[in-house]
């Protein structure tokens, strides 16, 4: 039963930690354009995808030890770059200093979240798994439909707080889910 917790703990995570990634990610371009910055959408796009790299290494250094602290970090960074874009108006360097942050959330973000569910799978980890994937591209559709919403009915200001509304959630789940998939590893050696 313990393990079946952490399991759906495990899912909740990923939903709303992608849903909001997939409402903001295939609109940034409305949002960048409504900042007065159109015309660096592929520059913004490449500093975060340099800044997921590291938040990639980051992860790959550190997820033995420090899986529930990574998990944490990652939701916080990633809800206060919702409120830098939030806030940001027409600021290029809030705008960049949100990207940067929201980069080093998500690069090492699958991993972490695949290894907390793995973890409280135990031995179902397998079936855990494939229940990862359904849940992604749920969370990958529906991003999608709800940022096209909340664009057509509300604009783009709205996105990054919609997003930081639903890390919240995820935030609160791991602060309460200290022993579902969230401990540390132990040291075989």
């Amino acid at each position: 039963m313990c393990l079946l917790a952490g399991v759906g703990i495990g899912l909740s995570l990923i939903l709303l930690f992608f849903l909001p990634k997939n409402i903001l990610y295939p609109y940034i371009g409305p949002f960048f354009f409504r900042a007065g910055m159109g015309g660096q959408v592929d520059t913004v796009l490449f500093v975060f995808g340099l800044t997921a790299l590291v938040g990639i290494w980051l992860v790959g250094t550190l997820i033995d030890h420090w899986l529930r602290t990574l998990v944490l970090a990652s939701i916080a960074l990633f809800m206060i770059a919702g409120c830098i874009l939030g806030f940001a108006g027409t600021s290029p360097i809030a705008i960049y200093v949100g990207i940067v942050l929201w980069g080093l959330s998500f690069g090492g973000a699958a991993t972490l979240f695949q290894t907390a569910s793995a973890r409280a799978a135990g031995e179902g980890a397998d079936i855990a798994q494939s229940m990862i994937v359904t849940v992604w591209n749920a969370a990958i559709a529906a991003g999608g439909i709800v940022g096209g919403l909340l664009l057509d009915h509300l604009g783009t200001t709205v996105i990054p707080w919609a997003a930081t509304v639903l890390l919240l959630g995820a935030l609160m789940i791991v602060a309460v889910a200290s022993r579902s998939g969230f401990t540390r590893m132990p040291h075989n050696g």
